[in-house]
């Protein structure tokens, strides 16, 4: 185990990812906010590099703020859904994407020249007019009717098939998961036999646009100087890893202390770095 604020001190940027680090099915973890204070003490930048692509960078912010957590601001949150916005825009000039999704997750689909059209809306009117379809948020549409839609949209239309968040589950408490919007990628896939353009964790593409940003606004940078934190080994530390990040496991989230060892042995994936929590100690010195 290494000490989080020690660690930390050996890093000019900080990469965090968001359920299982900074927050959980509960809220906040408790005195995670003492770890930003530090790092502003220390004028130290961050970023929260996350697969949630159901709302907005600014509508993510305002959900941290609503919690207490004010220093999480939308210029410090890099989504998988910034990168299937930016996607769309060089790739799908006009026509109609469909989506599933809520109403906040359309925020990333939306471009001049495209019309964004959840599935369920989707008929023999329109269906020739849909020019990409994005699965975006695991809430916002009947599963039933929306899969249904997507499978058969897809049969029928060439068009590219974009999944914003890779992840298959999430955990919706210490022992349940829920069904994510990635798992209802591999199911169409399945069936249909078409393969979605995957955005996120652990593709390196997220990491690539997060780097893009940084250097621009931190030059001279290099990737030794950046630090990958994250609770899950086949996301978090396989893609910080795979860029070539160093890594730090924290246990408050997907992995528990008693099964991270046999976890990283089993999986390969091995982190830099563990740590009990990425919450900073102020008392400490």
């Amino acid at each position: 185990m290494t000490n989080f604020k020690t660690l930390l001190e050996n890093y000019k940027i900080i990469f965090f990812d968001a359920y299982g680090v900074i927050k959980t099915y509960k809220g906040l973890i408790p005195g995670i906010e003492n770890t930003f204070d530090w790092l502003d003490e220390q004028q130290k930048a961050y970023y929260v590099i996350t697969n949630d692509a159901s709302r907005s960078p600014e509508l993510l912010a305002a959900s941290y703020h609503s919690q207490g957590l004010k220093a999480i601001t939308a210029d410090k949150i890099i989504s998988s859904g910034m990168l299937a916005k930016e996607f769309l825009d060089l790739k799908v000039k006009k026509g109609l994407v469909a989506y599933l999704g809520t109403e906040d997750s359309a925020h990333y689909i939306e471009h001049p020249g495209l019309d964004t059209l959840p599935l369920q809306q989707m008929n023999e009117d329109n269906i020739n007019d849909i020019n990409a379809l994005v699965l975006l948020d695991d809430e916002g549409f009947d599963w039933m009717d929306g899969l249904n839609k997507a499978v058969n949209l897809l049969r029928r239309r060439t068009i590219p098939a974009i999944v914003a968040n890779p992840d298959g589950a999430y955990p919706m408490s210490k022992r349940d998961v829920g069904i994510a919007i990635g798992g209802l990628a591999w199911m169409v896939e399945k069936i249909t036999g078409k393969k979605f353009i995957r955005f996120g964790k652990p593709d390196s593409q997220i990491f690539i646009f997060a780097w893009e940003r940084i250097i621009k606004q931190h030059p001279g940078i290099t990737k030794k100087d950046i630090l990958m934190v994250g609770d899950t080994l086949h996301t978090d530390i396989l893609g910080g890893n795979k860029f070539g990040l160093d890594t730090a496991l924290v246990l408050t989230g997907n992995l528990l202390p008693q099964d991270y060892e046999t976890r990283i042995s089993s999986s390969g994936i091995a982190p830099s770095f563990i740590c009990e929590s990425a919450v900073v100690d102020l008392e400490n010195k």
